[in-house]
């Protein structure tokens, strides 16, 4: 590789990482052509962009990025695979359901929405971070069960109330 195009990939790199909000650095070094080709196939189907990249050019991009990426670059050892998508645990649920079958990739390290997290022990509390659309849904859930156990009430009570007054009539 030239020296322009060490640069070019600087540049590219620094561009991509400053645009996302969530970004996980996995090592995938092990997995034979079948497995990568599965991997890959996988995260094209989770909306999940897999790039393999050198520690060297991702840590240069990191320092001229923005973006405060800590301890991220502590990481930076060994192979790396960047996964970036738009949900904060969708690689996350991805690496655990293609660990059922092999027990690669690892995480080394996540960037979710301006939080880092190291190491593989994180994965369970990456798979259960909640996107944007999934939090939406629980609160609009929670101001709409008052409402619908008012009416509920109000509907069951209405045959209560009808019988009662018919019973009053009655007598």
């Amino acid at each position: 590789m030239t020296k322009q195009e060490k640069v070019q990939e600087i540049q590219d790199l620094t561009s991509e990482i400053t645009s996302v909000k969530n970004l996980y650095l996995t090592d995938i070094a092990g997995l034979d052509a079948i497995q990568t080709t599965a991997l890959r196939r996988a995260c094209f189907n989770a909306n999940i962009r897999l790039s393999v990249v050198k520690n060297t050019l991702l840590a240069k991009a990191m320092e001229a990025s923005e973006k405060d990426f800590g301890e991220l670059k502590s990481v930076l050892k060994g192979n790396t695979s960047l996964m970036i998508s738009e949900t904060g645990n969708a690689p996350a649920k991805l690496i655990k359901d293609f660990r059922k079958k092999s027990d690669k990739p690892l995480i080394k390290g996540a960037y979710i929405e301006e939080t880092i997290y190291i190491g593989d022990d994180q994965i369970d509390y990456l798979e259960s971070i909640k996107s944007k659309e999934e939090l939406i849904g629980d609160i609009i859930s929670i101001l709409q069960s008052p409402a619908k156990n008012l009416i509920l009430a109000l509907e069951s009570g209405k045959s209560n109330l009808s019988g009662i007054l018919k019973t009053l009539s009655e007598r």
